[in-house]
């Protein structure tokens, strides 16, 4: 059974919400000053930046949870988080232990974490390459189906 990321705790803020992507590259520099570059990988994990603010029984349990579920950060977990293809389901682990709690206003706690997603956020080939007016066009699609064919 998949650990899951606690239901009832929150989002990552939006604040400090970054991806990054590692470096798919070798990268060569040559005596003439000239780089030669090819790609190494094909699959490579982003690197994300996430922050969090929680009560003090929401941060009991994401402690807790850290604690004995992950077993201090060494397995990966299914968290929902927000990438540009949208709100979705991804397999992460933390990179390192989580830097917080820190008090925030009067009663909340701010953690700060990065997390090391297995899978590189992108869409599928034959979307980007074969389709791209439908990715680019898809708010219209979506209100076309939704609005204006919603009787079919």
């Amino acid at each position: 059974m998949a650990i899951t990321y606690p239901e009832g705790l929150p989002s990552p803020l939006r604040a400090d919400y970054q991806l990054q992507l590692t470096s798919p590259l070798q990268r060569t520099t040559m005596d003439s000053g000239r780089s030669r570059q090819r790609r190494r990988f094909s699959n490579v994990p982003n690197v994300a930046s996430f922050a969090w603010l929680f009560t003090s029984p929401e941060a009991m349990l994401f402690e807790g949870w850290f604690r004995d579920d992950l077993l201090d950060g060494a397995e990966w977990f299914e968290c929902p988080l927000r990438t540009p293809l949208g709100m979705e389901i991804y397999n992460v682990r933390f990179v390192d232990v989580y830097s917080g709690p820190l008090l925030a206003g009067c009663s909340s706690w701010r953690y700060t974490a990065r997390l090391e997603m297995r899978e590189r956020t992108t869409l599928d080939p034959d979307w980007s390459s074969i389709l791209p007016e439908f990715v680019l066009g898809a708010e219209i699609f979506d209100l076309a189906i939704n609005k204006e064919w919603s009787d079919f």
